[in-house]
């Protein structure tokens, strides 16, 4: 009742997002979730005519210029700088790039960041812009995150952060820390779940072609991208027949018979080529395809309000195959993992 009436609140006034951004920032971890917010303000206002938008989306500049070059050569022109904000802001999101070390050393705005931070409703950052709320002493005693590439650095940069590499995002009370990239993306849906609504961010994801929603504790090393692990074409072949066929019974006696290789040298040459066994590449492949289903049917409210709205907007013969009938047809050991999985990732759809 608290979250619906949190939400209530917020529709009826808007809520200020900032992107903090410095030069030579990675432009997709600005104008991702940039336009997620932006779009979901303008459904939310299709839908709700009477209602001001949700969200006021701004870009401010590290520097005293508005305009900030990307790592790619594009410039992003924002409406103001950090010292011309004004006004509460909700959300402070700083954005990674190559331009944070200089920026880290700016003691103007490392005050004005230690400060903000104290008055905005969340603050976070996406990939390394973690480096700079490190350096304004905002990681300290938590939980973290960054870009993968990263991590080892930012640990020792932080020694009072805890830096977990793995995860996609991490919420440590009020603060966000992201892998960067596409996954700034899925924070800030998960963000306008907690404002609008779970049938709302779907919405967002549906408009934007994403995949709703990667939990923030999903790795940042999906079974499909390591299937470009391995040079080995064998292997390679035998691993996209797995992620292709996950709903079947995967005992590694079959994965040996189709690469047609002794059971000894198979486990081998997987193991070398991938750094997993095949058995447990096997259960990562599960985990990333049942996923979203586990944060759908959820039985909490806002799992039945996601059931609904996805239910009313796929073809359906996907509805068919997804049934609880069909789920019982299933192998056994499929049944299974889903059942793990929805007692170990039980808090990632909240």
């Amino acid at each position: 009742m608290k979250r619906s009436n949190n939400r209530r609140a917020a529709a009826n006034h808007s809520r200020t997002i900032v992107f903090l951004a410095a030069p030579g920032t990675q432009i997709l971890d600005v104008a991702g979730p940039f336009q997620v917010f932006v779009r979901a303000a303008e459904l939310f206002v299709k839908e709700h005519p009477a209602r001001k938008s949700p969200y006021r989306v701004l870009l401010a500049s590290t520097t005293r210029h508005r305009s900030v070059q990307t790592n790619c050569g594009l410039v992003l022109t924002g409406s103001e700088t950090f010292r011309s904000l004004r006004g509460p802001i909700d959300t402070l999101l700083v954005a990674g790039g190559s331009g944070l070390e200089n920026a880290a050393s700016d003691k103007e705005l490392v005050v004005w960041l230690r400060k903000s931070a104290q008055r905005v409703h969340r603050i976070g950052s996406i990939c390394t812009g973690a480096f700079l709320l490190g350096s304004a002493g905002l990681l300290d005693g938590k939980r973290a995150g960054t870009h993968w590439k990263w991590a080892a650095e930012l640990a020792e940069k932080f020694k009072r952060t805890t830096v977990d590499p793995d995860p996609i995002y991490i919420r440590d009370g009020n603060s966000y820390t992201t892998a960067g990239v596409t996954a700034g993306m899925d924070l800030a849906l998960a963000l306008v779940e907690e404002d609008l609504g779970a049938p709302m961010a779907l919405k967002v994801a549906r408009e934007l072609v994403l995949y709703l929603r990667r939990a923030g504790g999903q790795s940042q090393f999906s079974a499909a991208l390591s299937l470009q692990a391995s040079d080995r074409k064998q292997i390679e072949e035998i691993r996209s027949w797995a992620v292709d066929n996950v709903t079947q019974d995967l005992p590694v006696e079959k994965l040996v018979a189709k690469a047609g290789m002794s059971p000894r040298n198979f486990a081998r040459v997987f193991l070398k080529d991938t750094g997993t066994t095949p058995a447990r590449f096997v259960d990562r492949a599960r985990g990333s395809s049942a996923a979203p289903a586990g944060g759908i049917t959820r039985q909490t409210r806002e799992g039945c309000e996601r059931l609904r709205f996805w239910l009313d907007s796929v073809p359906a013969p996907v509805v068919s195959s997804c049934s609880p009938c069909s789920s019982q047809r299933l192998p056994a050991s499929v049944r299974r993992h889903e059942r793990q999985l929805a007692g170990n990732q039980r808090g990632d759809y909240r």
